[in-house]
């Protein structure tokens, strides 16, 4: 079964760009929560940037000296960065789940985590015991006045958007059951054809099994659920995240199997117990958000999918854009994250698939060649047609190493521009932000956060949209380091 990588490109490893010990130093702890205008700013803050920039991470990765087995099993920590008149300030707190909660008052680990976290004890201490952490570390959305930290595996937590004190856990009024998922990575419909053209939210929910269940969330600019809808779908499906257009929703169903056994006998996380087929093909699934008609699968090469770009609607295509990987890497018990080999793993990559509804037919296409991932883009052209695409990439134009530049592909003219924070910066997902009332789809500001090395911190930089090879038009010095983090969002005006 040929792949997604393109092995030849893929294989030559340049010299490095990083040293491994500063890319570490990123992943320790931070325990301090902070309340401050940042004050060492070098450039100018563009004073039409008016708005909150959201992040959500693993901001603990010890438990009182306990190390967690692997990032995504770190309790959540919101950042946020609010932009007003030319100035920012900088505010994060922790988000006091049930568990987090209890883990600091014990003063150890008390829950498992997915991706291979153990109570102390071994596995005796660890068999049968099926209870996992709300960590509430994946992202941060705000929708209708609520601001609410998601992890994909149990419902939201609900913060105040000013002072990010966790209210509780949100059943978005009634409609999730205690625990109900509502997944990490929502979508915004910026003019719903079900809703008059008004915008909507549309996120998901997995209950793998044998077969698995996926339902359809769409909320209305109220956050009031207006629709919800569930589809089985045959096999065990691990996904991430996924895509819309304005009549689908799209799925890549990763070719992976899920022996449950390691984990109920204490051995391993249930992330530790997927496993991925590299002879089966990956399922692509396009449930329409009309529930009137049929879900169709398709099939396409292996390889394995965490975030998708975008996705819209050509004729009889659906045209998507994907990050790809040539396989799931596997989480191993007593292995270091911090040790991961680069030059070992394939790097992320970005493929367009067209989708031929009439003719069941999949074809794909390579769109950048360099190792990237965290895609973003303009808000109002989800699941349209759209031209610029930013995303976290290595500072490399081949080979496997971690994310320390940002890159802009113009899609229609192949046009590139990047911007650099090697060697010892490393750098967040890229978030879009338009600026107010223009109509030009790449007119705003990317924001990241990018961990530097050299003075163990955490700088907030600004960048023009239109022209990154300029460089930065300011960098926001923070007083202290963020562990790297997953996902954010900006809002406007708060």
């Amino acid at each position: 079964m040929q792949s997604f990588q393109l092995h030849e490109r893929a294989s030559s490893v340049p010299i490095n760009s990083y040293q491994r010990e500063d890319w570490q130093k990123g992943y320790e702890s931070l325990k301090q929560e902070g309340n401050y205008w940042i004050d060492d700013v070098e450039g100018q803050i563009p004073t039409e940037l008016h708005g909150t920039l959201f992040r959500n991470g693993p901001g603990l990765l010890d438990v009182n000296g306990q190390p967690i087995h692997h990032p995504f099993d770190g309790d959540g920590m919101i950042s946020a960065i609010a932009f007003h008149n030319g100035r920012a300030h900088f505010r994060n707190r922790f988000i006091r789940t049930t568990g987090y909660l209890e883990e600091q008052k014990a003063g150890k680990i008390l829950y498992r985590g997915v991706f291979g976290t153990q109570k102390p004890g071994g596995w005796l201490a660890n068999a049968f015991d099926f209870r996992l952490k709300n960590i509430a570390n994946t992202n941060v959305i705000y929708w209708g006045g609520k601001l609410l930290a998601l992890w994909e595996a149990a419902d939201p937590h609900r913060l105040d958007p000013h002072t990010l004190e966790t209210l509780g856990k949100d059943s978005l009024n009634g409609v999730l059951a205690e625990g109900e998922a509502f997944a990490a990575h929502p979508r915004f419909d910026p003019s719903c054809g079900q809703d008059g053209g008004a915008p909507c939210l549309v996120n998901f929910s997995i209950k793998p099994a044998l077969s698995t269940t996926i339902t359809i969330f769409e909320l209305d600019s109220t956050a009031k659920v207006v629709r919800k809808h569930a589809h089985s779908v045959p096999g065990f499906a691990f996904i991430h995240d996924f895509a819309i257009t304005p009549n689908y929703c799209i799925f890549f169903q990763n070719p992976v199997a899920f022996n449950p056994l390691p984990f109920v006998f204490g051995l391993r996380g249930p992330g530790e117990c997927i496993k991925f087929q590299p002879h089966q093909p990956t399922r692509v699934i396009l449930i329409p958000r009309h529930t009137s008609k049929s879900v169709k699968i398709l099939e396409t090469q292996s390889g394995f999918v965490f975030h998708h770009a975008n996705a819209f609607e050509q004729g009889d295509e659906v045209v998507i854009d994907s990050i790809c990987y040539e396989s799931l890497p596997e989480v191993e018990p007593g292995s270091d994250f911090k040790q991961v080999d680069f030059d070992a793993l394939q790097p992320g990559q970005l493929w367009r698939f067209h989708l031929n509804l009439k003719d069941k037919a999949v074809s794909r296409e390579l769109i950048e060649d360099r190792c990237c991932e965290f895609p973003s883009m303009h808000k109002e052209r989800v699941g349209r047609p759209y031209r610029y695409l930013y995303m976290g990439a290595a500072d490399a134009e081949s080979g496997n190493a971690p994310l320390q530049a940002i890159l802009k592909v113009d899609l229609e003219s192949g046009e590139r521009q990047i911007w650099s924070a090697a060697p010892r910066g490393f750098v967040s997902e890229p978030i879009f932000v338009e600026r107010p009332n223009s109509t030009i789809e790449d007119d705003g500001w990317v924001l990241t956060l990018v961990y530097d090395a050299a003075h163990h911190r955490s700088d907030v930089v600004v960048l023009d949209a239109r022209n990154l090879n300029q460089g930065a038009i300011a960098r926001l010095h923070l007083k202290h380091h963020i562990p790297y983090g997953l996902h954010g969002t900006f809002a406007p005006g708060l």
